[in-house]
C-alpha cells in the first residue's frame, strides 16, 4: 500500500523509520498485530539494508488507525480495507481540492 518508497527499502540516514519492535512500542500493541496488519496487506514494512523490518512515520498512521478499529471490535481483515479505503478517499480529496484550486486560478486569469 505504501508508494512513499518504491523498492520497500531504505537508507536510515535518508528515510527515519521505527524497527518492528520500537514501531508496536508506539502504537501500544505487539509485533503480532503489526504482522497481522501485514499478511492482510494494509503496509508492507520497509527493508533496511540489512534486511530488517521497518516502518515509517506514515505506516504507523495507519496501523494505528487500524488498531482503533481492531479495539472497537471490527475484524482485522475489514479494518485494513476500511483504513485502505479512507486513505484512498484522503488523497483523491486532496487531488481534486488540488485542482479546484488551479481551475479557479486559470478562470480568474492568474
Amino acid at each position: 500500500m505504501t508508494t512513499d518508497n518504491p523498492h520497500n527499502r531504505l537508507d536510515d540516514d535518508d528515510y527515519p523509520a521505527y524497527t518492528m519492535g520500537r514501531a508496536a512500542e508506539l502504537l501500544g500493541t505487539t509485533q503480532g498485530f503489526l504482522r497481522a496488519i501485514g499478511e492482510a496487506r494494509l503496509i508492507t514494512p520497509l527493508r533496511s539494508p540489512g534486511g530488517h523490518r521497518r516502518y515509517s512515520r506514515y505506516q504507523l498512521r495507519i496501523a494505528a488507525r487500524a488498531r482503533e478499529l481492531v479495539d472497537q471490535g471490527t475484524p482485522i481483515e475489514a479494518a485494513c480495507r476500511i483504513v485502505i479505503l479512507e486513505d484512498q478517499l484522503e488523497e483523491a480529496q486532496r487531488i481534486n481540492s488540488g485542482q479546484r484550486r488551479a481551475a479557479a486560478r486559470h478562470t480568474a486569469g492568474v
